[in-house]
């Protein structure tokens, strides 16, 4: 597959609601939009990565569940943002929100501050936009087997993780909004749409070449 062919493909769910207040992603090279309903009729041999945000059609994408399977099975990668509440998603299991104190229950983890999606961003960034908490995640999933969790909640609960073993490819769950829409300059949280996106483009190479993934 050559460079051309290396793109993400996010499916969509077209409503009002849908855009800016949804964290999509601005108009980038790499990122193709899809109508979530044609998935069958879609040709996914040109996408390496299907991201899927929290205003999908989750009862629809279990009627199709098997492929998405087969997509990852492939070697390729799902990226999942959002809270799941059926089980379409391999290894995935359901939403658990946080029960809510204060503020400082939605303070966002880096146990692993090198990876290279969040590389360089400060958790302040992540809990809090322009002074409010819990636009970021507002609780978790419970791990699947073997999963690495890269965010967390204060409890140590997962926000975001990523799954390499429910499949032949990878799977990266977050408990939020979009992530690869995070591209603004405003904070160091506007790093993490740009790291994804080159961090989806490695991912595939390993996975095609068998070799250690991070």
């Amino acid at each position: 597959m050559n460079n051309s062919q290396q793109r993400i493909l996010l499916l969509r769910v077209e409503t009002y609601f849908t855009g800016e207040q949804m964290g999509s992603p601005p108009n980038v090279e790499g990122i193709d939009l899809g109508d979530q309903y044609e998935l069958a009729q879609c040709d996914l041999s040109p996408y390496i990565c299907l991201a899927i945000d929290g205003i999908a059609d989750q009862e629809h994408l279990y009627k199709e569940k098997a492929i998405i399977e087969s997509f990852l099975n492939l070697g390729k990668i799902v990226v999942f943002c959002g809270n799941l509440f059926r089980p379409w998603l391999p290894g995935g299991r359901s939403f658990v929100p946080r029960a809510i104190v204060d503020h400082r229950d939605y303070a966002v983890g880096n146990p692993d501050p090198a990876h290279p999606i969040f590389q360089g961003v400060r958790s302040e960034d992540m809990t809090y936009n322009k002074g409010v908490a819990g636009f970021f995640a507002r609780g978790h999933h419970p791990l699947p087997p073997s999963a690495t969790p890269l965010l967390t909640l204060p409890g140590g609960e997962p926000i975001t993780y990523i799954d390499r073993q429910s499949t032949s490819g990878t799977i990266v769950v977050h408990a939020g909004n979009n992530l690869f829409g995070y591209w603004s300059e405003a904070n160091s949280s506007g790093r993490i749409g740009p790291q994804l996106m080159q961090w989806v483009q490695e991912e595939y190479r390993r996975l095609q070449e068998g070799r250690e993934r991070v």
